[in-house]
């Protein structure tokens, strides 16, 4: 039986696991049954702000991609899907696509502008979202695909990127003239790929230091991202003089003025990534130093299209990911569930903030 998990649109906590019968297609339409899709503190963002919050500059969020308003919402998530049926021209039962898919064991997708790389799903509701967002790759045109990195593509790929995005804007920037970055929440998928992408830039650059958790530190400064690593209550240790910039990866407000309280001035950058301490106080009120910058990936990477192209900003892309999968394995081990009753769990357990860092849950449906 098909089925998916609903989510409350004004309380995230409360989600259940329901029946999906299957409709009839219409012209256009392609039905995909989920074959894996990643589970990891980024979708939790996506349900924080799941209604709208002007990140996509309109009256939209992330519940916007796959429910219909005054439904319950359904969470995107990353993965691979397999076409099972299909009333679209130019793609058959069995084509295979990387992409967004809802949290459930199969989607409806509108296909348009086929081709040989894949298609944008132009659903009406899903065409003034972020186009990034709408685009479902053929696998086998995935230039920086390989097969044993499979399972790591929904867990780190959509990361991977989002931490690669903010080392160029850094660099693009001018470092905003910081001598050390702190990346808050350094266990995260989103700040390994970030702090990975510093440590490849040639030159100078500034230092990485990881701030993470007491029961943490040990085990992520062995991994060698960050060039150190240190406690949260470990911060006013710091020099307080010393230029420096924020990326709040979780939107941990005690983290958040601690580091703006310490640095006051000295701090020349604050940016917040995601809200996957959603329970979390912000701590946006009355902060000595910058004012808070949020971060989005998708914006970023349409300036970077336009800039370079789209050709170009791919092959960036291969090179810096393919570099990235040589190390990943050891930086997170696979952990595969199965089912509808054990994809509920993991949204539970994530949410709650009780997944393992160093685990990347994958959802086989």
């Amino acid at each position: 039986m098909n089925w998916a998990i609903d989510i409350d649109r004004d309380d995230v906590t409360q989600a259940a696991l329901v029946s999906d019968p299957a409709t009839a297609l219409a012209p256009g339409q392609v039905r995909v049954r989920i074959d894996s899709y990643a589970m990891t503190a980024n979708n939790i963002t996506y349900a924080v702000f799941g209604k709208p919050a002007g990140l996509f500059g309109n009256d939209q969020g992330y519940w916007d991609f796959f429910a219909e308003r005054g439904a319950p919402g359904r969470l995107p998530v990353w993965g691979f899907a397999t076409v099972t049926e299909s009333a679209a021209e130019g793609i058959e039962a069995g084509d295979r696509f990387y992409g967004y898919y809802p949290m459930a064991s199969e989607a409806v997708l509108t296909a348009g502008h086929v081709g040989p790389g894949g298609f944008t799903d132009v659903t009406p509701r899903r065409t003034t979202l972020p186009p990034i967002y709408n685009h479902y790759q053929r696998i086998e045109a995935l230039h920086d695909y390989r097969g044993a990195d499979h399972d790591y593509w929904p867990v780190f790929r959509p990361l991977f990127l989002t931490g690669w995005l903010i080392a160029d804007q850094f660099e693009d920037e001018g470092d905003y003239g910081a001598e050390q970055i702190l990346i808050a929440s350094a266990s995260s998928k989103t700040a390994i790929g970030l702090g990975f992408s510093l440590a490849q830039r040639q030159g100078h650059r500034p230092q990485t230091i990881g701030l993470t958790s007491k029961a943490n530190v040990a085990d992520l400064d062995a991994q060698r991202i960050y060039d150190r690593v240190i406690a949260y209550e470990d911060i006013m240790t710091l020099n307080a003089g010393t230029p420096s910039a924020l990326v709040d990866m979780a939107g941990n407000g005690a983290v958040t003025r601690a580091v703006h309280s310490h640095f006051g001035n000295s701090l020349k950058a604050s940016i917040i990534v995601g809200k996957s301490h959603w329970d979390a106080d912000a701590g946006e009120a009355a902060l000595h130093g910058p004012e808070r910058q949020g971060f989005f990936a998708p914006g970023r990477s349409q300036k970077r299209i336009a800039d370079w192209g789209g050709p170009a900003f791919g092959q960036k892309i291969a090179e810096a990911w393919t570099g990235f999968m040589d190390v990943a394995p050891r930086l997170a081990r696979i952990d595969k569930r199965r089912g509808g009753e054990a994809a509920l769990e993991a949204y539970k357990e994530m949410l709650s903030g009780r997944a393992d860092p160093k685990a990347g849950i994958v959802i086989e449906p």
